[in-house]
């Protein structure tokens, strides 16, 4: 029956060790894994601001890109036919290069942020795993660090099998 309805004692010790653990994790632990995700997010903020800057340069080259083409296209005109056959090719070729550079720095700096968003995660759940098994082996540590505790457990493991 003491397992239904336990003690005003146990439920006291055991909320004043549930407030101190929380405390301790509050103060050591939710700070740092906070300030490691905002750290995180802005490195996330700076690379798409990044990747907007490149957007707005690609957009820049675009339109110095049309701004030649429409000079070499001004001065095809006076050309023989084969300069016109040559001007083409350099603009079209100079056209998917500035394309295939765009989309080359989006692809990437797509990568990136997904790659540190990654990183981000992992790194909190690796914290998160740590502080878990360090708590949980503070909790045993306490609670069965006196012979008659340890001995109490293991009467309940053997009571357990003979059961089974």
């Amino acid at each position: 029956m003491e397992l239904i309805t336990p003690g005003i004692g146990l439920i006291f010790w055991t909320s004043l060790f549930f407030l101190i653990v929380l405390l301790l994790l509050r103060k050591y632990a939710w700070k740092p894994i906070l300030d490691s995700v905002d750290e995180r997010s802005r490195s996330i903020e700076e690379a798409l601001q990044s990747a907007e800057r490149a957007k707005t340069e690609m957009s820049r080259l675009k339109a110095e890109n049309e701004a030649l083409l429409a000079e070499a296209r001004a001065e095809r005109d006076k050309m023989m036919r084969e300069a016109k056959a040559a001007a083409d090719k350099l603009v079209s070729e100079a056209h998917e290069k500035a394309t295939e550079e765009g989309q080359r720095m989006i692809k990437l700096a797509q990568e990136a942020i997904q790659s540190e968003r990654m990183a981000a995660l992992t790194e909190v759940k690796n914290q998160v795993a740590n502080l878990s098994l360090s708590l949980a082996e503070k909790i045993l540590r306490n609670q069965l660090n006196s012979t008659p505790a340890q001995e109490a457990l293991i009467k309940d493991y053997m009571n357990d099998l003979k059961v089974n």
